[in-house]
């Protein structure tokens, strides 16, 4: 297994003995593509841009798919916190447990108005309702960055294409994409300490459910199929 141009961490001596969370290394071969062909910004090699946008590719490689808080290395284990929208942090073995989709999505709005439940969902099937939708990935790109370490903010952009079932709906094939801020605060080895994000929910669930409900035979089906496509999330396959 080669290394990611994208992200660090994921092949090499130092990955020998790292818990994989389906067994082996993840693929990153669509989302890279679609990366590649659709962002807006093409940062210059060891520029702080760059550095920043592999730095949290890597850190959601390791949170989406390394098991074991002892084989990340884009955070600090002991004091990392995350958190959305400035609800409450959850820390790493939180995240790593609930997975970072759940945080995203937490919300205190009532169940009649959740185009997504995170409290029904668990880590696995957080990643099979979103593999489902976007079965090319979920492109992620830094677009400005206003402040460099120790404390990190920049804006970046999520884009995908729903092809792909999500909660009922049919796929639209149309361009899903959002934006927000990021504050990360790192230490001296530039390792992640704090992960705040600020972004609307429903920028992304609007255009996930733009398509008209289908059957559930349907849906069941276009899951299926799409988990036995390839195991690693698109949507943190940034």
């Amino acid at each position: 297994m080669e290394g990611d141009k994208y992200r660090g961490h994921l092949a090499g001596e130092a990955e020998i003995n790292t818990e994989w969370r389906h067994g082996a290394p993840p693929s990153y071969e669509l989302v890279n593509e679609l990366f590649e062909q659709e962002r807006t910004k093409d940062w210059p090699k060891g520029s702080l841009e760059e550095i920043v946008q592999n730095a949290i590719k890597t850190w959601e490689m390791e949170v989406s798919h390394k098991t074991r808080l002892e084989d990340f290395k884009s955070i600090n284990p002991d004091k990392f916190t995350f958190s959305v929208n400035g609800r409450k942090p959850f820390s790493a073995k939180e995240t790593l447990e609930i997975g970072s989709y759940n945080v995203l999505l937490g919300s205190s709005l009532p169940d009649d108005m959740l185009a997504y439940k995170s409290s029904d969902e668990t880590f696995e099937s957080s990643h099979d309702v979103f593999r489902s939708a976007f079965p090319r990935g979920f492109a992620w790109e830094v677009m400005a960055v206003y402040s460099g370490p120790p404390v990190i903010t920049f804006k970046f952009r999520h884009w995908g294409h729903m092809e792909g079932s999500f909660k009922g709906h049919a796929p639209t094939g149309q361009v899903v994409e959002m934006f927000g801020v990021a504050i990360v605060k790192v230490d001296d080895k530039l390792r992640a300490e704090d992960i705040e994000i600020f972004y609307d929910p429903g920028e992304l669930l609007s255009g996930l459910i733009k398509g008209p409900k289908v059957a559930a035979t349907e849906t069941t089906a276009s899951t299926s199929a799409s988990t036995n496509t390839g195991l690693s999330c698109p949507v943190l396959r940034h």
